[in-house]
């Protein structure tokens, strides 16, 4: 779909030091059609309007913070404004900033978790239905062809009935307390005034339970979970582990570290059916192992026809031909051309075709700081297998 014109983008947050707003500017890059036109980048202006200037920005419209970004922008017209903004900011701004823009008439794509707490999400959903604004999560897992490829054959049947998911996301960056060093990445998502009270659960848990959740289709009904914060002094938990009860009778194993020695970012998943497995892990992400019961293992390879030929949505998702690998950026770039096409569908009043609404959206926002909430609930309980309470 052509809007005749590019889409122009703002961010709040993403300044100088953050290494997430740097990928975000490089994915919307890939795919083209969208303009970074200004932003509020930095608590400090000065650092703010720094960037700015790195990135060549006109400089009315590098903003000291994203009230005067709404403030100014509105005072543009409609295709001059920025159409959508991305919030690249600690959890603890994702609601205010997000509810803010939304009722602003801006279009939103959040990073994760979508906010501090359960009542926050449910507060962000009623605010998007309200406004009838575009709401886009950063969930960026979900955009790998071979992720959209397993998808596909779980929800065609391939595996048969699901009866066992497992998934895993090991790192060793918080192995240290490397958030007494300085580093802000690692300050503040150790502070549960800033990141939230989960820890590892809400920092990477989140993408493990989103990832679980899209692939196999299912949908959490009880954990049973342990939470453990090994550095000393650290008041939030860095390992998680936890059982699973899923909607179709499913049972499912959840570990997620960043005490892991050795790990970098360690995402994988195993899903098992009455008729098959599949294996896939983000460090390798341009293969899908498929595992059919009683026959040998088949190996699928991203950016191949028969890829395209058996999944629309693979298809779509991929950049570049066979041989020439895809990893992160791309992905997230695949989150960015879904969002972005239904933004376009909206201002052309238009229906989203199916395949552009393919992005995590403020229910899978929700789902996660259910996720989180059931988390927490369980490993204080004594009673350990604890119901999400949807």
């Amino acid at each position: 779909m052509k809007l005749g014109r590019t889409l122009k983008m703002g961010m709040v947050g993403g300044g100088p030091g953050a290494f997430i707003g740097e990928v975000h500017r490089k994915a919307v890059g890939l795919i083209g059609q969208i303009e970074l036109v200004g932003g509020a980048f930095d608590i400090d202006p000065a650092q703010s309007k720094q960037l700015g200037k790195e990135l060549n920005l006109n400089p009315s419209r590098v903003y000291e913070n994203y009230g005067e970004l709404i403030k100014k922008e509105l005072q543009l017209p409609v295709g001059e404004r920025m159409d959508f903004v991305t919030i690249c900011v600690p959890n603890n701004w994702h609601f205010l900033i997000a509810k803010d823009l939304l009722e602003a008439d801006f279009h939103v794509l959040c990073e994760k978790p979508m906010t501090l707490t359960t009542q926050e999400a449910r507060d962000l959903v009623n605010v998007v239905e309200k406004t009838e604004r575009i709401f886009g999560l950063m969930h960026n897992y979900t955009g790998y062809p071979m992720v959209k490829l397993a998808k596909d054959m779980v929800s065609n049947g391939d595996l048969g009935e699901i009866r066992k998911v497992v998934v895993r996301y090991s790192q060793d960056w918080l192995a240290t307390a490397l958030e007494k060093t300085g580093q802000k990445q690692a300050a503040w998502r150790v502070d549960p005034k800033q990141g939230g009270a989960s820890g590892c659960g809400g920092d990477i848990g989140t993408h493990a339970v989103n990832l679980a959740e899209y692939i196999s289709g299912l949908k959490m009904t009880h954990l049973c979970a342990e939470l453990t914060a090994f550095v000393e002094g650290r008041q939030l938990a860095d390992d998680a582990n936890c059982l699973i009860k899923y909607d179709n009778g499913a049972r499912g194993v959840l570990h997620v570290s960043q005490i892991a020695a050795g790990e970098g970012n360690n995402l994988a998943i195993w899903i098992y059916g009455e008729k098959g497995g599949i294996e896939w892990n983000q460090e390798e992400p341009n293969t899908l192992q498929l595992k059919p019961l009683g026959g040998p293992v088949q190996v699928w390879m991203r950016g191949n026809d028969y890829v395209a030929a058996y999944s629309d949505a693979a298809g779509r998702a991929t950049h570049l031909p066979a041989g020439h690998p895809e990893g992160f950026y791309e992905a997230m770039a695949t989150i960015y051309l879904n969002f972005s096409d239904t933004v376009r569908a909206q201002i052309m009043s238009a229906k989203a075709d199916p395949i552009m609404l393919d992005f995590p959206n403020v229910e899978d926002g929700l789902r996660g700081m259910l996720f989180i909430e059931t988390l927490l609930a369980s490993a204080e309980s004594e009673q350990k297998w604890t119901p999400f309470k949807n």
